[in-house]
């Protein structure tokens, strides 16, 4: 990704940049609608300006950009 587009990718390859939806923790809110995830295997930047969030929630990003917010069920699991 480009700094016009959206995110920037610091490593070769980005999780949160692939062609399918990934679950993910935000790790910490930033300014300009932007946020650390934690994607189980590192901590990458998304915009999370399409949905409104807070550090510890889960959401579903595609393409570096939050989608939607997962909501944990009575089991505990994490759904949609």
């Amino acid at each position: 990704m480009t700094a016009e587009s959206g995110p920037v990718c610091t490593s070769e390859h980005c999780l949160t940049c692939g062609d399918v939806a990934v679950q993910v923790r935000v790790v910490r809110l930033l300014p300009d609608g932007l946020a650390v995830v934690d994607t189980g295997q590192g901590l990458e930047e998304v915009s999370v300006a399409l949905v409104s969030v807070a550090t510890g929630d889960t959401i579903l990003v595609h393409a570096g950009e939050a989608i939607a917010v997962l909501e944990p069920d009575p089991a505990g699991e994490v759904t949609r």
